[in-house]
């Protein structure tokens, strides 16, 4: 178990990847290595399960890490929530497991999810809209909501454009309409007691999530996948006022380094008595760990 009196920071958002190889079938390393170009990612192959733990023991980081399950739109094969399981548990001083399964998966995603929270204790769920193509807000999706809403579990919903696909032709089939962050403003009425981030600053839609947050009371926002020098300032003073307590520190690993995130943070204009709220109080209250 996370002991998070020793540890600086929770990151809420990093991804477990397997490594290079193992989809010759399907055309996933190239994804990952146009991923990597993008963000001028710092590896030539994303790192293991093992790996990602040691950097973040080293960094004196806790960190939420998820497969994304998105086999039936893309043609990728998933990465295993119960191989990632297994790792996180050997690495549990600083990993916090969360699992992935596409929504399109109808009652077998629900059964699945019953069981990975019954038997493991999964507490929250990684949606991607664009990469598993589906509006947040579709009825199809609603019998895994309210499994979590029954549990009170997470839902961790990418938003806003993606780095997934950039630059590949057409996107690599990516369409960022369905990360638009006002469709889960219906999800968080239809299920208030299941608790939604909205990930990442959800360029071109920042207002909407800025809303949909301050309006909803089960609706918070992760601050991964940017570096904060990049944020809007609409967002950096709804960080130090009304969002103060639903804002969480994400990096995106491996994609950006939690310590190149939490560098540019010092560098913003953060009240200063509001910092350790943002890269650790909050996501500790939400995970139950305080």
């Amino acid at each position: 178990m996370v002991d998070i009196t020793k540890v600086r920071a929770i990151d809420i958002h990093t991804h477990a990847e397997e490594p290079c190889g193992c989809h010759s079938d399907d055309g996933y390393d190239d994804l990952q290595t146009t991923m990597a170009n993008y963000f001028g990612a710092p590896w030539k192959h994303p790192p293991t399960i093992p790996e990602t733990a040691a950097h973040f023991r080293e960094q004196n980081i806790a960190a939420v890490i998820f497969p994304v399950d998105a086999e039936r739109e893309t043609g990728y094969r998933r990465y295993s929530n119960d191989e990632v399981i297994e790792l996180v548990k050997q690495n549990d001083d600083v990993l916090i497991p969360f699992a992935s399964i596409d929504p399109w998966k109808g009652k077998m995603a629900v059964r699945e999810a019953r069981r990975l929270i019954e038997d493991h204790g999964i507490k929250g769920f990684k949606f991607h809209p664009t990469f598993q193509g589906f509006y947040p807000n579709d009825r199809m999706a609603y019998p895994f909501y309210e499994l979590l809403d029954h549990y009170g579990a997470i839902g961790l919903f990418h938003t806003g454009q993606t780095g997934v696909g950039s630059g590949m032709p057409g996107g690599n089939g990516m369409r960022l309409k369905f990360s638009n962050p006002m469709y889960l403003d219906d999800v968080a009425v239809d299920f208030p007691n299941m608790k939604i981030i909205m990930a990442h600053p959800s360029f071109p839609w920042q207002e909407e999530a800025l809303a949909v947050a301050q309006h909803k009371p089960n609706v918070y926002i992760d601050l991964s996948g940017w570096s904060p020098k990049y944020f809007p300032p609409i967002l950096v003073r709804y960080c130090n006022s009304i969002l103060r307590k639903k804002v969480l520190f994400g990096s995106d690993w491996p994609m950006i380094t939690p310590e190149r995130w939490l560098a540019d943070f010092e560098k913003i204009d953060i009240k200063d008595h509001l910092r350790e709220d943002i890269i650790k109080n909050n996501a500790a209250r939400l995970l139950g760990l305080m």
